[in-house]
Order: C-alpha cells, then sequence, then structure tokens
C-alpha cells in the first residue's frame, strides 16, 4: 500500500509538471512587403489554360513573412531582389526585419515555396541560414541545365557555400508540429504551402504559388506555365481539405485581397 501511494503521488507530481516542462513556445507570424506592385494584371491568357476570366484584372502583391517560434526565427519566401526594376521592393527584407527587432543573422531557417524570382529574390540576405526548399525545385537548380535566371538567387547555396536541405515531401520544420511545411506540387516540380499554427487566430495557410488569386483558387485554375496540371489540381484539392478540416484561414500570397487577413507589420498575428 506505502509502495502505491508513493507511486500515486509521483504520478500527480508528473502529471502536473509536464505540461510546464513541455510548454509550447510562442509562435506569431508577420507579413511583409517584398516587392512594388504594378498595375492590376489581366490574368485570362497567363493564369488560366482554359482562358476562364474573360476580361478581369487582378491587383498582385509580392508577400514574404517572418515566423517566430519560440527563441527561433524563419522566413517563408524572400520576394524580389534589389535588382527586379519597377518591382524591386523599397526596402530589403533584412532592413525591414531590423524595425522588429530582428537581424538577418537572428534567421534560422529561410524557406522557399518554389524556384521562382518573385520568391527566391531577397534569399542572398540570410546567408547563414539554413535554405528549405522543395527536392523537385533543387534538382532543377542543381541539374546540367538548371536555367542561370533561377539558380541566380540561390547560388551561395547552390555553390555548397551555405546550408540547404532539399523537401521532398512534408516538413515539419521544429519539431512540434506548429510550423509544417506542405508538399503542394504542379506550379513546379517541388512547390510547397506552408501551414502555420497560431495559439489565438488558429492555423494559417501560406499559399505559395498553388494559387495566384481567389477566382484562380476558387476553380481550380491553372496558368498555362505551371509544371503539371494534375499535380496542381491535386494540390489544391488537399489545401481545400485542410481549410475544411483544421478551420485554416488560407492567405494566397499574391492577392491583395488576402492582406488584411493578417496585422500589419509591425503587428503580428499569435
Amino acid at each position: 500500500m506505502r509502495a502505491y501511494k508513493s507511486l500515486a503521488a509521483a504520478s500527480l507530481v508528473i502529471a502536473f509538471s509536464a505540461p510546464a516542462l513541455a510548454q509550447s513556445p510562442e509562435i506569431t507570424l508577420t507579413r511583409f512587403d517584398c516587392g512594388t506592385p504594378l498595375p492590376p494584371t489581366e490574368v485570362n491568357k497567363r493564369f488560366s489554360d482554359t482562358f476562364a476570366y474573360g476580361d478581369m484584372k487582378v491587383q498582385f502583391v509580392y508577400s514574404c513573412y517572418l515566423i517566430k517560434h519560440g527563441n527561433d526565427y524563419m522566413v517563408w519566401d524572400t520576394g524580389f531582389g534589389p535588382d527586379a526594376g519597377p518591382t524591386t521592393p523599397k526596402q530589403t527584407l533584412p532592413e525591414q526585419l531590423s524595425k522588429v527587432g530582428v537581424k538577418a543573422g537572428d534567421i534560422k531557417f529561410v524557406g522557399i515555396s518554389h524556384y521562382h524570382g518573385d520568391h527566391t529574390g531577397g534569399a542572398a540576405g540570410f546567408p547563414e541560414a539554413t535554405l528549405l526548399i522543395g527536392e523537385g525545385d533543387w534538382d532543377v537548380l542543381t541539374g546540367p541545365k538548371a536555367p542561370e535566371a533561377l539558380a541566380a538567387p540561390l547560388k551561395y547555396w547552390i555553390s555548397g557555400a551555405g546550408k540547404v536541405e532539399p523537401v521532398a515531401t512534408d516538413k515539419d520544420i521544429f519539431g512540434d508540429g506548429t510550423v509544417i511545411m506542405l508538399y503542394t506540387p504542379g506550379h513546379t516540380p517541388g512547390h510547397h504551402s506552408l501551414l502555420v499554427k497560431l495559439a489565438k487566430m488558429g492555423p494559417v495557410i501560406l499559399s505559395g504559388d498553388a494559387a495566384h488569386f481567389h477566382e484562380n483558387y476558387d476553380t481550380n485554375g491553372v496558368p498555362w506555365f505551371n509544371h503539371d496540371r494534375a499535380e496542381t489540381i491535386a494540390s489544391l484539392d488537399r489545401i481545400k481539405k485542410l481549410v475544411t478540416n483544421m478551420k485554416a484561414t488560407l492567405v494566397i500570397q499574391h492577392d491583395a485581397r488576402d492582406i488584411s487577413k493578417l496585422p500589419v507589420a509591425p503587428e503580428s498575428a499569435r
């Protein structure tokens, strides 16, 4: 009986102390402008292989994000670089981060949704970070016929100077299920979206370019330049099911109408 009481007492100590030991880290999500928008774009030809959008125009924006996970920081997509002409950001991402007290050297991971220049252009500003990029995209960038325009923003990692982890499927970035790269191929062979689970706002999915605007998403629209049509539609279906099942907020990164879903920097979603 004495042994039983001792075991029971020990169990209570473990039960009440375990949550403190396993306390979830604070997670925040902050959006930044990483490109200067052009006037609204006609989307019928370029963004629909079935010419579904008539004379519709969409205001595109170029978004990138800071995720704070406890004492660790991750950047998701890096927007245009300094040589992008009229779409060059008004401020670099490191300059914007400094205004919220984060230095470029604080960034542990740079996650890239895919290899297009409006998502990779600012990556060079974070040479100390580990690059996380879809394996399918990495294979293209490091292959014998890698397009120079696509490879140039990531040449630091391609050369072997920086740490890189090609991501084959999904990746639980911090190992606790709070920030997950979602394998959503189709736009490019290794395209990923990002799931961030916030304590107050709930789950948020950042689309990458799985969809470029609301109508694209709602109708399973496929841009003619996508890598694979069937994979694009399958990935959209996956995202829609995740949004429904998790009651998640979807943020379509290029659609100006979705900016208001997150607080304006320097404020963060929590």
